[in-house]
């Protein structure tokens, strides 16, 4: 019996990864007081003192050098202060928590779902506007279901399988990096065109780091019931969408549940021309709770497979 467990004590790394999601489980960060909202809210700031070229070329350099004047400092910072703490595992621990995030987005769908089943346009419009980019006004039920449903398939994504990826490659500074470019990439979304073209290299730097967990989650959602012609439509609809891991994951929940995904967006009173995704289904508060259930059951297998992939490695090490 000894044997069989001493892989997850004798590298604290599976206890950190179990340890940081049972705190989360207890006492998550309010989404109003975690620190990637004042990353944000400074990346903003920033943009607005060095955002200020007409030129294509130019805009795109100063949008390479603010994302490395973000995160590069701040990553040379936690480096060099890891091997001075008294306990590297609580080192790790911070900052795995500090980058993970699920209870928020359990909290904002249970919200969302009994605004929209109420047909409570005003509330989900506010539950949605702090989250999104794009604009809220204009949304109809039909759109509001659209956009709440991306949102909770792409906050699992990213603020759970991501953030678990990147913790196992890099540790809990590799998981915390990740979600301060998944937040830059956000708030320099060059969809809204005041960040066009300045957010461009925020967005590749993102997508590089998402194309691996996200098509690898998107996978994990295949499996079972419509895969085959989930397959197809990702043959069908991948290319059509900017961003490739965030493409398969959506089509593969939308393929799987048959729900209608993408489609035309408005930011800041600018129509934007997104390609249709996934099936024809539009999505109502019923839909939205199924999508919920399914990914957090394909979350639940991809962190039980995660740590006994790293017990695996590390009982070989």
């Amino acid at each position: 019996m000894e044997d069989l467990f001493s892989p997850f004590y004798s590298n604290g790394a599976l206890l950190v990864l179990w340890g940081a999601l049972l705190f989360h489980l207890i006492l998550p960060f309010p989404r109003e007081a975690h620190p990637a909202i004042l990353w944000h809210k400074f990346a903003e700031q920033l943009a607005d003192k060095v955002n200020v070229n007409t030129s294509y070329s130019q805009s795109m350099i100063s949008g390479t050098l603010a994302w490395l004047l973000m995160l590069f400092p701040m990553l040379a910072v936690l480096v060099a202060l890891k091997p001075l703490v008294w306990q590297p595992e609580l080192f790790e621990l911070a900052f795995l928590l500090l980058a993970i995030d699920w209870r928020n987005t359990d909290k904002f769908t249970a919200q969302f779902i009994a605004a929209i089943a109420r047909e409570d346009k005003e509330q989900a419009k506010m539950l949605l506007k702090p989250i999104i980019n794009r604009s809220t006004a204009p949304l109809s039920l039909l759109g509001l279901g659209k956009a709440g449903t991306e949102t909770l398939i792409m906050s699992y994504g990213r603020n759970v399988v991501g953030v678990l990826f990147w913790y196992a490659i890099a540790g809990g500074i590799g998981a915390f990096i990740y979600r301060m470019s998944v937040e830059l990439a956000r708030a320099w979304s060059p969809s809204r065109q005041r960040f066009s073209p300045f957010g461009i290299p925020a967005v590749r730097a993102v997508a590089v780091l998402d194309f691996i967990p996200l098509r690898l989650f998107a996978l994990f959602i295949l499996f079972g019931h419509r895969a085959q012609t989930t397959v197809q439509l990702m043959k069908q609809q991948a290319t059509s969408w900017p961003l490739p891991g965030p493409s398969w994951l959506l089509i593969s929940v939308g393929g799987k549940l048959e729900l209608s995904l993408g489609g035309p967006a408005i930011y800041d009173g600018h129509k934007a021309v997104r390609a249709k995704l996934g099936g024809r289904i539009a999505p109502s508060a019923i839909h939205i709770a199924h999508v919920q259930k399914t990914l957090a059951w394909r979350m639940f297998a991809w962190i039980v497979i995660q740590s006994l992939l790293m017990g695996l490695i590390y009982q070989g090490i």
